[in-house]
């Protein structure tokens, strides 16, 4: 963990806390980054979008005859 003191406003931390069901300010920032970690990567792969041809056989791949 890392510490670090941060200028945020109350009223933004206070609806953060109501809207996400968290009880510490913590836990909000932390769901907070993950959120921005998680929307950023699914966007990285919307690149991929159509650009990547798999091409396999479902039988195979679960292994049935």
């Amino acid at each position: 963990m890392m510490r670090t003191t941060l200028d945020l406003p109350d009223v933004l931390v206070q609806d953060a806390m109501k809207v996400s069901h968290q009880k510490t300010k913590t836990a909000v920032i932390i769901t907070a980054l993950q959120d921005l970690v998680r929307k950023s990567r699914l966007q990285e792969l919307r690149h991929f979008k159509g650009r990547v041809n798999l091409d396999l056989d479902l039988n195979v791949v679960r292994k049935r005859a």
